[in-house]
């Protein structure tokens, strides 16, 4: 334990900085080609760039790369190659809206470097019981696993701050999960995704300098759901990411098919004359997290992104009762 102090330390500082020295000038680059999108949440005419997966994806690899040089894991260089490739998959969608099913697809094959690894262990813990031994079935787990997390987060990328503040909760969460259950090496090699998150919330809380895009919410959530395998703790963050699960869920089940969010006509909220958001009355629109928050009455951006930084809180806590669950069945 003593041992993985310095990489921890050295990984994480390094993958913070990368991100917060490096956005600013990718803000400029991107104002420079007039890569911006309108901020439909902002009363004028407000534009941001966007991707942000640029200074995300190499604050991760080499903060990772950093880690492999100490610790020699294979886990660390197929959660690179996921991740890597869920970035370019992303940064495809953000430069040519692709069809509903090209981001599921392509972030499928995107898991294959884990099982080419090896770096999973066939056996799935549930907390105060057996883990139940399914071999077959969890390669089904691998491939279906990194699309579910890769586009549970790039969906609730709809308010200023709102993906990377999640994402900075949910994967601090998941590395004190994975210091309780003692998988210690794997507890360092996912804190640089918490740091990474933290750096770009900085540009990215509300007013946005910067939009993540689908480059960079897919690389946070695949690499999220990397770690998830390679940890050996997949229930425990599926309870972390629960309010985001939530936000998928409802999406899919309202639309009922697989579809880019950019061609869906129904919008879930529209503004008051005081821009304040609320939940909207076309019934072709999805049902989401933000359209039930709003079901209250209408709300400011800020005020729907601390409700749901406050349910992302509460589904940590419950990942970390969780973990402790799970060492009790050990």
């Amino acid at each position: 334990m003593i041992e993985l102090i310095l990489p921890a330390i050295v990984s994480c500082i390094t993958a913070f900085f990368i991100v917060f020295l490096m956005t600013p000038p990718l803000i400029k680059f991107l104002k420079k080609r007039d890569l911006t999108v309108k901020d439909v949440n902002k009363k004028n005419n407000v534009m941001v760039v966007r991707p942000g997966g640029p200074s995300i994806i190499v604050g991760i690899i080499v903060s990772e790369i950093i880690l492999y040089a100490f610790l020699q894991l294979n886990e660390i260089l197929a959660i690179i190659i996921t991740t890597s490739a869920a970035f370019v998959i992303g940064y495809i969608d953000d430069r040519k809206v692709m069809g509903g099913w090209f981001k599921p697809v392509a972030l499928a094959l995107a898991a294959t470097p884990i099982i080419a690894f090896g770096a999973y262990n066939s056996d799935l813990a549930f907390p105060l019981f057996e883990t139940v031994h399914i071999p077959i079935l969890y390669l089904a787990l691998i491939v279906f696993m990194i699309p579910i997390t890769g586009n549970t987060i790039n969906s609730i990328d709809v308010l200023n701050g709102v993906a990377s503040g999640f994402m900075v909760i949910a994967s601090f969460s998941l590395s004190i999960c994975l210091f309780i259950v003692q998988n210690y090496e794997i507890a360092i090699v996912s804190l640089p995704l918490g740091f990474v998150s933290l750096a770009f919330y900085k540009y990215h809380k509300i007013p946005s300098k910067i939009f993540p895009g689908d480059s960079g919410a897919l690389t946070l959530g695949a690499m999220y759901g990397a770690i998830a395998i390679v940890g050996g703790v997949e229930i425990i963050a599926a309870v972390a990411l629960l309010p985001a699960v939530l936000n998928s869920f409802l999406f899919l089940s309202s639309i009922k098919r697989i579809v880019e969010h950019r061609q869906i006509k129904g919008k879930p909220v529209e503004h008051t004359e005081n821009f304040l958001l609320k939940a909207t009355d076309d019934k072709t629109a999805p049902v989401t997290l933000v359209r039930l928050i709003l079901a209250g009455g209408p709300l400011s951006e800020k005020q729907v992104g601390f409700v749901i930084f406050k349910l992302a809180i509460f589904s940590g806590i419950l990942a970390i009762i969780t973990a402790f669950l799970m060492g009790v069945s050990f």
